[in-house]
C-alpha cells in the first residue's frame, strides 16, 4: 500500500490550463490567502500553481504535438468571458474546494472545440474531460482536513461573489512540480 501512495506521489502528468485576465487571477489569489492565513490550505500557493480551470489532464500528452494544436486554437479564440458565482467540493479524496464558473454556451463551445481539435490529432481525451462529462471549475484549496471543510466553505461564502473577468491565456502545465511548458494569449495571431 505504501508503495503504491510513493508512486502515485511521484506520478508526473500534464495539464491544460484556461488563465486568467489580473483583475480575476487576483480574486482567486485573495480566496487562497485567506485559506493559507486561517491555515486550512495552503497546498497551492505551496507548489506555486497559477489561478486557473483545467480543460484536460493526462500522463500522456505529448508536449511538441500539443503545442501546434493549442497555438492554432488560442490563435482564433478571443478572450473568454467567466463569471464565479459559486464554490463547490469534488468527491474526492483530495478534498478539493473550488470556485465554479458559470456553465456559459462561449465556455462550453470553447472547451468543446479544444476537445475536437485534440482528437482530429489522435490525442487521446480522460473521460472526465469530455464535453459532456467535463465540471469546469477554479481550484482554490486542495487537500483540505476534513474536520476543517465546513470553516472553509464558511471563509469562501463570505468572498464578494460573483467575481468576474476573463480567460486571457491557455498554457500546457507539467506536474510535479507545476512548471508551465509554454503559454499563449487568446487571439494572438503574432509570433513571439
Amino acid at each position: 500500500m505504501r508503495l503504491v501512495s510513493l508512486i502515485k506521489a511521484m506520478s508526473q502528468g500534464y495539464s491544460i490550463e484556461l488563465y486568467f485576465d489580473p483583475a480575476l487571477e487576483n480574486q482567486v489569489l485573495k480566496a487562497w490567502n485567506v485559506l493559507a492565513r486561517r491555515q486550512i490550505s495552503t497546498q497551492l500557493i505551496e507548489i506555486e500553481s497559477r489561478p486557473h480551470i483545467t480543460l484536460f489532464s493526462s500522463p500522456f500528452f505529448d508536449p511538441s504535438k500539443i503545442e501546434n494544436i493549442v497555438k492554432n486554437f488560442s490563435s482564433k479564440q478571443e478572450s473568454l468571458p467567466l463569471s464565479f458565482g459559486s464554490i463547490g467540493s469534488l468527491p474526492s479524496d483530495d478534498n478539493v474546494l473550488f470556485l465554479a464558473p458559470t456553465p456559459t454556451l462561449s465556455l462550453l463551445q470553447f472547451h468543446s472545440q479544444l476537445f475536437d481539435a485534440m482528437k482530429k490529432e489522435g490525442i487521446e481525451i480522460a473521460e472526465e474531460h469530455r464535453p459532456d462529462t467535463w465540471i469546469p471549475y477554479c481550484p482554490v484549496a486542495d487537500e483540505v482536513p476534513k474536520t476543517r471543510m465546513g470553516e472553509a466553505f464558511t471563509v469562501l461564502r463570505d468572498l464578494k461573489l460573483p467575481v468576474a473577468g476573463y480567460a486571457t491565456e491557455i498554457a500546457l502545465v507539467e506536474y510535479p512540480p507545476v512548471r508551465e511548458a509554454f503559454s499563449f494569449v487568446l487571439g494572438n495571431t503574432v509570433e513571439p
